[in-house]
């Protein structure tokens, strides 16, 4: 069977029988088919320019390790931006890994909460161990981060509903996880004026990740959909509930604006 052949057929499982999503096989073209015929958005979603909403953009990122499955240092700067342009004061991150984007947070927020597989559970995975020792490198001894241990598909979150400012969502990116989490992501803000921001949306900064998208559109209330945007040169989608100036992602298009980047070696 061809890809073409093998799409179609996909796409129209999806259309027919959607409680399939879960068995199709998660190709890219196959869900950007999916989000133009169900949502009519074949750009992905509409892309607010970052300097829209900081005008005077200017973050630090510390620490930073720059080691594999890191968060990218503009979102990280991203996270830290929204919360002081919001005045977050209650934080909720689904997803820890080396703790960099929470440590960060805790910076510019009173309360930050962390939820992650327990390392038992890591290890069961057939994980090695020196890969569940740098869960929480960063953030294991900073004292305004709780850190909470579970699956967040199983995850009883009955004490911690509507008690945030902000929810970032970045654990599993399969599109059952990603649906599963911005369905709790909505229960956990305080109200619909709170803000929550999904990692890896996009493959790269001009990539839209297509099936991840799916997962947060259907999961998203219907009425709350013309408010989830991307925020250009990074990888997160964001739930702000304003009417903010947007376009559309244009691939290869002429830089709006750069940035300056100074690195420094800690130990």
């Amino acid at each position: 069977m061809n890809k073409i052949t093998k799409a179609l057929k996909a796409l129209g499982l999806i259309v027919q029988k959607p409680y399939l999503l879960n068995n199709i096989i998660e190709e890219e073209s196959v869900w950007k088919q999916y989000i133009e015929n169900t949502y009519n958005l074949p750009y992905g979603l509409p892309l607010i320019e970052i300097s829209e909403l900081f005008p005077d953009f200017n973050e630090t990122v510390n620490p930073y390790a720059y080691l594999d499955g890191a968060t990218l240092p503009i979102d990280i700067a991203l996270l830290k931006a929204l919360a002081k342009r919001y005045n977050v004061e209650n934080y909720f991150e689904i997803g820890t890994w080396r703790g960099e984007s929470i440590a960060n947070v805790s910076t510019v927020v009173k309360n930050c909460t962390t939820l992650n597989l327990a390392d038992s559970d890591i290890l069961k995975m057939g994980m090695h161990e020196d890969y569940v020792n740098m869960h929480r490198f960063f953030s294991k001894n900073i004292s305004n981060i709780n850190h909470i241990f579970g699956n967040s598909h199983t995850f009883d979150f009955t004490n911690y509903l509507k008690r945030f400012d902000m929810v970032f969502v970045d654990g599993d990116h399969h599109y059952h996880s990603v649906k599963k989490d911005t369905e709790t992501a909505f229960n956990l803000i305080k109200n619909e004026n709170k803000i929550i921001v999904w990692h890896d949306y996009a493959l790269e900064p001009e990539t839209v990740r297509w099936s991840v998208m799916a997962g947060i559109l259907n999961a998203c209330p219907p009425e709350k959909r013309k408010n989830i945007y991307h925020i250009s040169n990074t990888l997160c989608a964001v739930y702000i509930n304003e009417e903010i100036s947007s376009g559309w992602l244009k691939i290869n298009n002429k830089p709006k604006h750069y940035f300056e980047i100074n690195i420094k070696v800690k130990n």
